[in-house]
């Protein structure tokens, strides 16, 4: 019992929750993205996905690292342009879509990786973002070394949280979405356009999600693999619900969902006699309990997977 005390004061402990979280911030600030504005992203798995591979790949061949997160979020805006065709403009159905998206995407990322790369006995690798050097802040006690030994990505995840937080709390295009997922009629009625504004959140929502994954190929490791993203996707459409649709507390719900894995593979290695695969499945457990403890609290855009169409109420 006291080693497992002894690992909460650990700071190492606490710089691999924030890494751990890195994808999950990406991803969950995504899928809130594509919620707020009335239309549900099951794709989030496919996108992660094609955002790992694509990332990794423009790296292997020669480009750099901040050119391959660029290129995910391309190859993910364009699986979220697919999505957003099909369930905003023609009205299908926001769950067969989403599903279908993530099919497609996982299947075609797989395909294009064992067209592409040679693959050997070992998976080939790339050399990966390392951590950023801060000579005087990373000397901190405690914050020092979990808040300023991140890679790049990590720090371009918070920021996104600032920067939505900021978009959809304080200016007139974040009002257009948030009014889009609660009655798009009404924002038809002010001269704007709910099927664009839809459209561009799915995309842009969709971009950040096959960030996510690549922070997966270029930072967490260096290779791609299948099956990589290991229900991540899933996991961030929870954390939407649990964050009420709010970026600051998605931030915390990643960072929640984090620590218990974090903490779980630590546990492995100091406490004898318990099956690993209890402490695998912790995180998931703890995660679905805060869920359900947040989830009658938490107020859905009234819009979300309803579809629009243009003059019908």
């Amino acid at each position: 019992m006291s080693d497992a005390i002894d690992l909460l004061l650990n700071t190492s402990l606490w710089a691999s929750v924030l890494r751990i979280a890195t994808p999950l911030i990406f991803g969950v600030l995504g899928a809130l993205l594509c919620e707020r504005s009335g239309v549900l992203n099951l794709g989030i798995e496919g996108i992660m996905t094609m955002g790992a591979m694509s990332g990794w790949l423009v790296v292997y061949m020669g480009a750099p690292l901040l050119v391959g997160l660029i290129f995910a979020a391309l190859c993910g805006a364009m699986m979220g342009l697919l999505h957003a065709i099909l369930t905003v403009p023609l009205g299908l159905s926001q769950h067969v879509s989403g599903l279908g998206i993530t099919l497609f995407a996982s299947a075609l990322a797989y395909y294009l990786y064992r067209l592409l790369v040679e693959v050997g006995d070992l998976p080939p690798t790339i050399e990966a973002f390392k951590p950023l050097d801060f000579p005087v802040l990373s000397e901190f006690p405690v914050l020092g070394p979990i808040l300023f030994s991140q890679a790049l990505p990590t720090y371009l995840a918070l920021t996104a949280v600032a920067v939505m937080a900021y978009v959809l709390a304080r200016t007139p295009l974040g009002l257009a979405i948030r009014m889009t997922g609660e009655n798009p009629h009404a924002v038809e009625a002010q001269g704007l356009n709910p099927i664009r504004i839809r459209t561009g959140a799915v995309v842009v929502g969709s971009a950040l999600m096959a960030v996510g994954g690549a922070f997966l190929t270029t930072t967490a490791f260096n290779s791609f693999f299948p099956d990589m993203v290991q229900g991540r996707g899933w996991i961030c459409i929870a954390l939407v619900v649990f964050a009420g649709w709010r970026p600051g507390k998605a931030l915390i719900g990643a960072m929640l969902f984090a620590f218990f894995d974090a903490y779980q593979l630590r546990l492995q290695t100091t406490v004898e006699g318990v099956p690993y695969q209890l402490f695998l499945m912790a995180p998931y457990v703890l995660s679905i309990v805060a869920l359900v403890l947040v989830a009658r609290r938490a107020e859905v855009p009234a819009a979300l997977m309803a579809p629009y169409r243009r003059g019908e109420r």
